[in-house]
Parts: C-alpha cells; sequence; structure tokens
C-alpha cells in the first residue's frame, strides 16, 4: 500500500477526483483580483479563534482595503470536499484545516495546498512558534509531520492537562497534588470516602488520552519521536507502554474511574465535572473556556499532568493556503495580522490558548494561568501530540482495544500486543 493510499484510508470521505496539479504553483496570483479575500473557517462566532478571526478581517480590510469574502464551513464540509473543490478554481485563498499526516499532510502530499515557506521568511512566523508547535506545521513530500518544507500555520494551542475541583478537594481536606505520588494519594482518598474521583469516557478519546499521558510519564522526547515521527520501530513490551497499561487497568481496579467507563463518552465525562459529581478531569484545554462559562457552582483549577514534562497537546489547526488560491498574498498578510499581539490577546482571553501573545495583554485571570501552563510546557519542549495520530484509523483501534482492557476482556500484555500489531500496520508505509 502506497503512502498515498495510507493516507486515503485515513479521510476515506475524501475526493479524489482530479488530484493532478498540472501547472499549480503556490502563492500564484494569477487569477486573481488583488481586492478580494476568499476566507473559509469552522470556528464558531463565540469562540475564541471566532472572536479573534472577526477582529482581524476588520484589521486587514481597514489596512489593505481589500474585502473579505468570508464563508463559515463547518468542519465536516471542508474535510468532505477540499479534495474536490481545493483543484479547482472555486477554491479560496485561505482555509482553516485540520493539522496531522492524514489531513494537511494528505493535502501537501498531493500538491493540493502550497508550500509557503518563502512567506515564514517574510514575515518571521517561525520566530514566534516554539519547535513542537513547528511539528504539525511542516511536512515531508509524503506528507509526514515534523518535515523541512511549511504548508500551515497555527495561532493557536492545545494541550490537555488535569482539572481539580477546588471545593470538592476542600471539603475532603485534600490539597492539589504536585507530584505524582501525592495525585494517587489524592486518588485513594476520595475512593476511600466513597467518590469516583476520575471523571472519564471510554467510548470515546478521554481514556485513550488518559493511557497516552501515563505513557509519556515514563517516557522521554526519543519516544515521542518513535511513536510520532517513525524515527524507530515503538517497543510495545517497553516499560512506557507497560506502564500505561497495566496502570490504566489498576485504575478501575482500584475505583479511580468507573466500571461501567467503556460505555461512556466525552460529553459524559465533561458533564460530570462540571456538576461537581467527578472531581478531577484529565482532559484538553478545549473544554476550558465552556468549564469558565458552566462550571459555575465551584471553585477549580487546571494543570499540567504532575511530574510529567511531556504532555499531549499540539499546534491548534492550521492556516493553509490552498494551491489554486487567486490571492495568496493576501491570504499571508491576513495570517500575519492573526499573529499580532493584539490578536493573540482576544484568543488568550476568551478560553483559547495563543501562540504568539503578550502576556501583558492578558487579563483574565483563568485564561492567564492557562497560558502560563501551556507556556511551562512549551518552555520545556514537552508537546507529545495525541495517541491516535501516527495511524489512519487507530483511533478506532485504540478505543477498542482500551474498552477490552477496563472492561476485563483481555490484561494488559494482549492488549499492549493488540495495539502494537496494529499500529505498526498502520504506519508500515510512513516509515
Amino acid at each position: 500500500m502506497t503512502r498515498r493510499t495510507a493516507a486515503l484510508a485515513a479521510v476515506a470521505t475524501l475526493s479524489v477526483a482530479g488530484l493532478a496539479l498540472s501547472g499549480c504553483a503556490g502563492g500564484d496570483t494569477s487569477g486573481g483580483d488583488g481586492d478580494t479575500l476568499r476566507l473559509w473557517h469552522y470556528e464558531g462566532a463565540d469562540s475564541a479563534m471566532g472572536k479573534a478571526w472577526a477582529e482581524a478581517i476588520k484589521v486587514f480590510e481597514e489596512e489593505t482595503g481589500a474585502t473579505v469574502e468570508f464563508e463559515e464551513k463547518s468542519f465536516e464540509q471542508i474535510q468532505k470536499t477540499a479534495s474536490q473543490v481545493l483543484d479547482t478554481d472555486a477554491a479560496p485563498d485561505l482555509m482553516e484545516f485540520n493539522k496531522g499526516n492524514a489531513t494537511a499532510g494528505f493535502l501537501a502530499s498531493t500538491g493540493l495546498i502550497a508550500d509557503i515557506s518563502d512567506a515564514v521568511d517574510e514575515y518571521g512566523w517561525d520566530d514566534k512558534l516554539a519547535p513542537s508547535l513547528q511539528t504539525t506545521a511542516k511536512y515531508t513530500e509524503d506528507g509526514v509531520m515534523g518535515g523541512d518544507t511549511w504548508y500551515g500555520i497555527p495561532n493557536y494551542g492545545e494541550f490537555v492537562g488535569v482539572y481539580y475541583n477546588l471545593d470538592a478537594f476542600e471539603e475532603a481536606g485534600l490539597e492539589i497534588p504536585t507530584t505524582y505520588d501525592e495525585f494517587v494519594d489524592v486518588l485513594d482518598a476520595f475512593v476511600e470516602q466513597g467518590v469516583t474521583p476520575l471523571a472519564e469516557a471510554g467510548a470515546e478519546y478521554p481514556l485513550g488520552q488518559l493511557w497516552y499521558q501515563l505513557a509519556l510519564s515514563q517516557a522521554d522526547r526519543s519516544f515521542v519521536d518513535d511513536y510520532q515521527l517513525y524515527e524507530n520501530p515503538v517497543d510495545w513490551s517497553g516499560p512506557e507502554v507497560t506502564y500505561a497499561t497495566e496502570t490504566l487497568a489498576d485504575y478501575v481496579d482500584k475505583g479511580y474511574i468507573a466500571k461501567d467507563v467503556s460505555s461512556v463518552k466525552a460529553e459524559d465525562a465533561g458533564v460530570s465535572f462540571i456538576n461537581g459529581t467527578s472531581p478531577i478531569f484529565v482532559s484538553g484545554s478545549w473544554w476550558y473556556g465552556r468549564f469558565v462559562a458552566e462550571a459555575t457552582d465551584f471553585e477549580w483549577t487546571m494543570g499540567a499532568f504532575p511530574e510529567s514534562t511531556l504532555s499531549l497537546g499540539s499546534s491548534g489547526n492550521l492556516w493553509v493556503v490552498p494551491a489554486n488560491a487567486a490571492n495568496a498574498e493576501l491570504a499571508y498578510e491576513f495570517i500575519d495580522i492573526t499573529m499580532r499581539p493584539e490578536i493573540q490577546a482576544i484568543i488568550g482571553n476568551n478560553g483559547g490558548v495563543p501562540v504568539a501573545a503578550d502576556a501583558a495583554d492578558i487579563t483574565d485571570e483563568k485564561s492567564a494561568a492557562l497560558i502560563e501552563t501551556f507556556n511551562g510546557i512549551l518552555d520545556d519542549d514537552g508537546l507529545s501530540f495525541y495517541p491516535d495520530w501516527p495511524a489512519p484509523g487507530f483511533y478506532d483501534v485504540l478505543v477498542q482495544e482500551l474498552q477490552g482492557l477496563v472492561t476485563g476482556a483481555q490484561d494488559a500484555a494482549a492488549t499492549a500486543t493488540n495495539l502494537g500489531e496494529q499500529y505498526d500496520e498502520g504506519t508500515a508505509d510512513y516509515r
């Protein structure tokens, strides 16, 4: 199976009709009127990014005299129609697209989005992005992230940490843990008081993210590079995976996680934190704004997973410039505006995680704490991506195998073996 075939397996809904792009070159503005920027993105108007980009549109129009023709698309619309539309004159000049090998990497490998390396040099965007943020913006000719060629620019980030219900901790006479041993002591203490401490979901992504975080707690950057970038074979019986798999099973056995976790969805887990049922939730910064709005009956905080240098996370989605963009130069100007401190501050003060904000511009206390945690992870080069990224369809594999583990249908060794076999098969053409 070729690299392109592997990518197609991960984005089966994408049509591959008309992938040939004879004569298309990134940055070519031929056919554009120079006065209109056609922009697609799928962020809601009330989201941190939606608010920031709406302001960026105003600034762009004032400064350039050009008009932004914005079309709000859903994530699914862009995913399903990208390969059809981007090879036509209907392609936008700039669009938001998901990062990763099977998404932005696929479009890069097939020539549907432009190499924007010259623009990165011209505007100095690389100076604003930490190395682990750059990884998801740069791809090889085969579409594997971490390459040398820039195909996109992120202007926000995301990460997975631990949410704590401070009122529940105070009521239980407990302190927020700063080490992993203290974290386990807290879990034990809640169980002794009849509380299932961890909000979790085995039917969707949270459980797999906890499994990967446990592996990361025992890992170094070389493990991440092997797992995510295929630099060396992953040892599925090694200390990282073995610890994660065995520990996750222990969490269920010890009552840290509910016995019925295999049927619980992410929304249910989040709501169990919001309503105060579960005092701890290991999940992403994408919940932060919602918790600010809805988890209002108690005080809460969020921090990185205790005593782990590495954390799940990455850049946010990318601004990409289609190879058929009529006004690529306008696209670059708009990207640059979204990287300005004043636009980054809008992201940061509305529950998002900016990548280039001035700390003094973040006036919301909770947002400042979130960004401080994220910046600490960046300073440690700690962003380690997500467990399902390496192989097409591996998300479903993780869900299924970890469900088998937590229900007792299979032990930790069998789970690790099954995961390794599916990983190796899915990544064979990437390595």
